[in-house]
């Protein structure tokens, strides 16, 4: 078995390649909110690198340009988890939270425990000392109110 194949759950989605592609969707959205530049160029740049490590890029591309799409009802639907405007967040937490919430609002096919395990997991690689703290509270309360039946379900 070589090493670059993970076995596969039964829904076909390599948990490997999924996070792989949270990490690169994180930095190209980053980049993003830095440059202010096309989605497509900051796609093209970052897909680029992604074909040298094995990654879901479907799900790579759905991020970033779900994140670009939707930024204004991301931002405004994080609102009231945050203790202050969504420009204050440090710039690599915001990304880490836009993903999370993408996912959380349009991506019902993942489950809310498993995004918020891989924001805490991008943050504490990329983010500030206790980024990913105050990401595991945002996060927390928000898929309570997004996924309410999912998160009741849980408890």
């Amino acid at each position: 078995m070589s090493r670059q194949h993970h076995p596969q759950r039964k829904d076909g989605v390599d948990p490997v390649t999924r996070a792989r592609a949270r990490r690169r969707a994180l930095q190209a959205v980053y980049a993003w909110q830095m440059s202010g530049g096309e989605v497509g160029q900051v796609i093209a740049q970052f897909a680029h690198e992604q074909a040298h490590e094995i990654a879901d890029l479907e799900y790579f591309e759905d991020l970033v340009r779900g994140v670009v799409r939707h930024r204004a009802s991301l931002d405004e639907a994080l609102l009231p988890f945050l203790d202050r405007a969504v420009e204050e967040v440090d710039p690599i937490e915001r990304a880490v939270l836009r993903i999370a919430a993408y996912e959380l609002i349009h991506r019902l096919d993942v489950p809310y425990r498993v995004v918020l395990n891989e924001a805490i997991e991008t943050a504490k690689r990329f983010g500030s000392e206790h980024g990913h703290t105050y990401i595991n509270g945002v996060l927390d309360h928000a898929a309570i109110e997004w996924r309410s039946a999912e998160a009741q379900a849980r408890r």
